[in-house]
Order: C-alpha cells, then sequence, then structure tokens
C-alpha cells in the first residue's frame, strides 16, 4: 500500500512450540506451531507455512489477521522486479535467479502492490452451515523474520509494497531463511464467532513458474473466532491517519557550513530530478479552485541531499547540495539557494525553495495560472522506482533520512532518496489553481522539477509533466474532467 496509508492496531502472536514474539498487526491472535520448515536444501524455492490453529477476535464481524500464513524463502533469496516500460504497458514481473530473469506470467502485477490472485482461502466452519473461498493479492514485503539460526543476519528487501499511482518499478523479496506473511491485512475477513477449518493454496499458475513442490503450496489449519474483547476508550481497531510521517533514526546534518562551495564539474554520480503527471484531480467544494496532488521523484543513482545552515538571527538558512558515491560517501557539495522557516500551523518547519512548481496552462501551452507552492520539505513519500541503480529500497533505515527541522535547529537535512518521490496535495487557496475569471476549455497542469536549476541533476530535459484536463461549468459550479493517462487507473481516494 502507499506509504502515506498506514494502520496502528496491535496484536500478538505466539507461536507454543517457539519462543513468542510480538508485531503490529490488526487482531489478538494465538497460534500453535506445526512441524518446522523444511530445510533450506530444500528443492522449492519456497514453502507455504501455516499454525495448526489460529485463536483471533472478531470486531463485530471483521476479523483482521494474516492467519500466520507465511512464505518462507529457501536456498537463495526470493526476488522480484517489476517495472512497466510506460504508462501504456502492462508491469511485467521476473524472478531474478542465479542463473537469469524468470518472466512470471502476464497480469502477475495488476499494480505495485502485489502478486496478483496469488493466495486462494476456502474457509468452511466447523459442523457445517458456512463456507467461503476468496483469492487474494500478495504482498512479499510485509514483516519478515529469520526461521533458522544460521540464516543470514539482515534482510535487504523493503518493508513495505510502496508504491504510487504512477510508479513504474519495484523490488518484491524474501530473504533465505526468512519468512514472510502472505496474506495482506488490508482487507478483513468476515466471520461471526466459532470454529473454521481454513485450508490456504498458492495459485498453480505461480506453483509452475517458481516450480514449487505441491506439498510446499498447500496448509490447513484450525481458525478459532472469538467475540470482540476490546475495552478501549474510543472505536475500535480501523485506519490510521494519513500523512507524511518517516519512521526510523533521521540523519544528522552537517556540524558546519563549508567554508566555500566547490567550484567546477560534480562527478557522477547525480541525483535525476522528475516529475510525475498530476493526480487525483478534482475540483474544490466552492467550485472555483482546481485541486490536484504532485509527485518529484529521483531517478538518478544518488540522492538528493540539501542541508541548510542559519544565518546568525535570522529564519533563513543557507542551502548546500551534497554529493555521493553509490557507496553512500560524500564527494562534493555546493550552495544552491535557500531554505526558509514556514510559522503556518500546518507546516512549522524549514522549506527549501526552488524544488519544483506548478503551473495551469492553456490549450496552446502558455501559462495562465501559477501555483503559490513553491517552497518544500523534502521527504521520501512514495516508491516511484526501486529499480533504478543504487536505489533505497527502505528510506526510514537509511543513513540519508529526512528531518525537516523545528524552529531552533541551526541546520537541517533534506533528502530525496534514489527511485522515491515527494508528493504534495494542492488542497489550500493559494496553492491551487484559482480558476476565477478563466474561460471554460481545455487546458494542462504543469509539474515542473528543478524549475530554475538551482540544483545539480544528471539532466533538466526529463524535469516537466502536462496533464490534460477540460474545465466547465461556470462560477462558483466549476467543474473539471482529465483524460486518462495510458492504462492507468486512478484509486478514487487521493487527498
Amino acid at each position: 500500500m502507499p506509504l502515506r496509508i498506514r494502520r496502528s492496531i496491535a496484536r500478538t502472536l505466539t507461536f507454543a512450540a517457539a519462543a513468542a514474539l510480538s508485531m503490529p498487526a490488526l487482531a489478538s491472535v494465538t497460534a500453535e506451531a506445526e512441524t518446522p520448515a523444511p530445510a533450506a536444501a530444500a528443492a522449492s524455492p519456497f514453502t507455504l507455512w501455516a499454525p495448526a490453529k489460529m485463536t483471533v477476535y472478531a470486531y463485530g464481524k471483521e476479523v483482521w489477521s494474516d492467519l500466520g500464513l507465511r512464505l518462507i524463502a529457501q536456498g537463495a533469496p526470493l526476488e522480484l522486479w517489476s517495472t512497466r516500460a510506460s504508462y501504456d504497458d502492462p508491469i511485467q514481473t521476473v524472478w531474478r535467479t542465479a542463473t537469469g530473469d524468470v518472466a512470471l506470467p502476464a497480469g502477475s502485477m495488476q499494480d505495485f502492490n502485489g502478486l496478483s490472485k496469488f493466495l486462494h482461502l476456502s474457509i468452511d466452519k466447523v459442523g457445517g452451515g458456512f463456507s467461503k473461498t476468496m483469492t487474494r493479492t500478495a504482498c512479499l514485503n510485509s514483516y519478515s523474520e529469520r526461521v533458522r539460526p544460521d540464516a543470514p543476519v539482515r534482510s535487504p528487501y523493503p518493508r513495505s509494497c510502496f508504491y504510487n499511482t504512477y510508479s513504474v518499478g519495484s523490488v518484491q523479496g524474501v530473504q533465505e531463511g526468512w519468512s514472510t506473511p502472505v496474506l495482506g491485512q488490508g482487507r478483513p475477513l468476515h466471520l461471526n464467532p466459532g470454529r473454521y477449518d481454513v485450508t490456504a493454496t498458492i495459485d498453480p499458475a505461480y506453483a509452475a513458474v517458481f516450480g514449487v513442490a505441491g506439498t510446499d503450496t498447500t496448509r490447513t489449519l484450525r481458525l478459532v473466532v472469538k467475540k470482540d474483547v476490546y475495552q478501549g476508550p474510543g472505536p475500535g481497531p480501523g485506519p490510521g491517519p494519513v500523512g507524511r510521517e518517516q519512521s526510523g533514526r533521521p540523519a544528522q546534518p552537517a556540524a558546519h557550513e563549508p567554508a566555500r562551495a566547490s567550484g567546477g564539474r560534480v562527478a557522477d554520480p547525480k541525483p535525476d530530478l522528475r516529475s510525475l503527471p498530476a493526480w487525483s484531480i478534482r475540483m474544490a467544494g466552492n467550485g472555483n479552485y482546481l485541486q490536484f496532488s504532485a509527485t518529484v521523484w529521483n531517478a538518478g543513482d544518488s540522492p538528493l541531499v540539501v542541508d541548510g545552515f542559519r544565518r546568525a538571527g535570522e529564519d533563513e538558512m543557507d542551502a548546500y547540495q551534497y554529493f555521493f558515491d553509490g557507496a553512500g560517501n560524500q564527494t562534493g557539495y555546493q550552495q544552491v539557494g535557500q531554505m526558509h522557516w514556514d510559522p503556518r500551523p500546518t507546516h512549522q518547519h524549514w522549506h527549501f525553495e526552488d524544488f519544483a512548481s506548478y503551473t495551469l496552462l492553456k490549450a496552446d501551452k502558455t501559462e495562465v495560472v501559477k501555483s503559490r507552492k513553491e517552497a518544500f520539505c523534502l521527504a521520501n513519500t512514495d516508491a516511484v522506482d526501486q529499480t533504478v541503480p543504487n536505489a533505497a529500497w527502505n528510506v526510514d533505515n537509511s543513513d540519508l533520512a529526512t528531518a525537516c527541522g523545528d524552529y531552533g535547529a541551526l541546520s537541517v537535512r533534506e533528502v530525496l532518496a534514489s527511485g522515491w518521490g515527494d508528493t504534495y496535495a494542492q488542497f489550500r487557496a493559494g496553492q491551487s489553481f484559482d480558476l476565477k475569471g478563466l474561460p471554460n476549455g481545455t487546458y494542462y497542469i504543469a509539474v515542473t522539477a528543478n524549475p530554475n536549476n538551482t540544483l545539480v541533476e544528471a539532466s533538466t530535459d526529463n524535469n516537466q509533466t502536462l496533464r490534460k484536463v477540460h474545465i466547465g461549468g461556470s462560477l462558483g459550479h466549476r467543474t473539471v474532467r482529465v483524460d486518462q493517462v495510458g492504462v492507468i487507473v486512478e484509486p478514487s481516494f487521493g487527498f
């Protein structure tokens, strides 16, 4: 799911024959373990695992649980790369192996949310009277853990299927000797309290392409559903807030302002800022403002790192761009502009100027309205292409994370990691486009990265995208119709 959408529900998962552990989830759970998973030398590249018995709690009739189902990688990491050549093309996914790439069936990835129709569930109430089947998408980047003491100590793979509506590449992976949940918790199971027999099966088409033995594709478990025991002061579990928060330890800014900026040509690698088509386009409730979301991302093989150093006695900072090689070593820097303190209640952090601009163009592509949003707190909100060279698969664990600073900050580091984008929704008057006085007709929303070329990047030829819109209606009741981009179907949510 997109990084911007989070859930904050706790649960406990206990395997009776193993050490107890706890992890974030959506229901209180207990489980009894079955025979340990096969050794790493097994022929199948992965196996499905399930507890013998699970006890979960229903909130109303909703059960938020992954049922303890796990996919365990054996013999080698299970690594999938997914890309689309253009927005007119479907997503292509390959399994990367030591002997070469293996293409997955067409349609395996409808979007970057995971493998489509990967898992089949059959749920039958003990004693009869109820039976249902369902098919679910599987994101292989969920919570993961080691299942053998000799397994690698770390997993490099993303911890979620982060994506934007207009993402172009993703990576999914399970480290060898590690497991990951295979049933997502974005949708509840609708079950009354009672006892159920559950059969989980990996889709035969996937089993065939991965060469998974039949004995590794199916597991059964007894599911016990109990009545809600939530006793909190507010409503029970449900979706958490939508926001741009970043978890993890932010990088430390530079200790002091450099004595002078480096001159001459900046050595490779460099960031490469690009813009995605404007999306989530709608008319404001008052019928006069055109609102949209815009994403600028870094397609380069180096992060965009901007450090600000506060001027004495001022709410301004001088901004320096720092350059890093693929191993994360600093190779140079130079001054690129300013940061200023934004005291408004919805901001209250340091903004870097000249990162992007948003303009509404007439049909002849001449400017007619410009958004006043021209300063930004850089943050990694959306994974756009995790297959670019040196892409950061887990930005919240990177040494180059994002911190936008508080009022007392003397210096600030802001970062846009390789492969990641920064999304802003234009929902405030003054940032969105004021349509008062504009005639109906065809227009373009232009999203431009690095509009004044103040930032050093690999290329400025790919910084702008245009999105065609059709404005109609009358003052106070303006309407907007948006042309679809290629095969992309935008979700109904957005802001």
